[in-house]
């Protein structure tokens, strides 16, 4: 995704704020949208669908705690990050705000080529979050978040235990998974299994995907095989 694609919604009272920031990431090439309290910030949240909220705390009409939970009620805006602005010293809105549904925060007052690298990092995490949900290897296609795997252009439906077992092998090709930690990872405490489960699920993956993306170590356990 290109910057000119990522759209952050900013969020202050203070004007100040907003012209500062606003044009510093402009300026790195992103879209800007801005809000003046939180009741304005939703609005625009539900219209825009940023990526990223930066949200000031403490504004009037609607605070930035109140503005968050409403936010992450939104379907829609699940996964935006949203980030505070808070004043130095003021832990119960970072407390308030964690539990509101924030993912970070900023202390005030923060030199805005600061803060434009705070984003930075911060947008980062956003895509390699985002990149982990879907494993692309060669013609096999894994998308974590809709469930589904395509294989040379056609969909095929597995089981959930199955597609964990395959989403946990493709997560890094050529590793050799022990049997252990495949167990605990995929089945963890849910029902007592035995090695048998792993090697049944295997064999139907093989025959689903292809039996050469597999390999059994014997005595050890199974790798993916790009």
């Amino acid at each position: 995704m290109n910057k000119k694609d990522i759209k952050i919604l900013l969020v202050d009272d203070e004007p100040d704020i907003l012209e500062i920031v606003g044009y510093n990431l402009t300026s790195e090439g992103y879209q800007v949208i801005t809000a003046e309290n939180g009741q304005e910030g939703v609005k625009k949240a539900k219209k825009e669908l940023p990526h990223l909220i930066i949200l000031d705390v403490m504004m009037p009409e609607m605070d930035g705690i109140e503005a968050c939970e409403l936010i992450r009620k939104h379907p829609d805006l699940q996964n935006t990050l949203v980030v505070f602005l808070t004043a130095r010293g003021e832990d119960y809105s970072q407390v308030a705000g964690f539990d509101a549904g924030a993912d970070d925060y900023i202390t005030k007052p923060i030199k805005p080529k600061v803060l434009v690298s705070k984003v930075k990092a911060l947008l980062r995490r956003f895509k390699d979050e985002e990149a982990a949900d879907m494993v692309k290897l060669g013609s096999l296609t894994i998308n974590r978040d809709e469930y589904k795997i395509t294989s040379k252009g056609k969909e095929i439906i597995l089981p959930r235990k199955e597609f964990e077992l395959l989403s946990l092998l493709a997560s890094k090709p050529g590793k050799v998974f022990k049997r252990d930690e495949i167990l605990d990872t995929v089945w963890g405490n849910e029902v007592v299994v035995g090695g048998r489960t792993i090697d049944v699920h295997i064999r139907k993956l093989r025959e689903k995907i292809g039996d050469d993306s597999f390999k059994t170590i014997k005595g050890v356990g199974y790798k993916f095989v790009d």
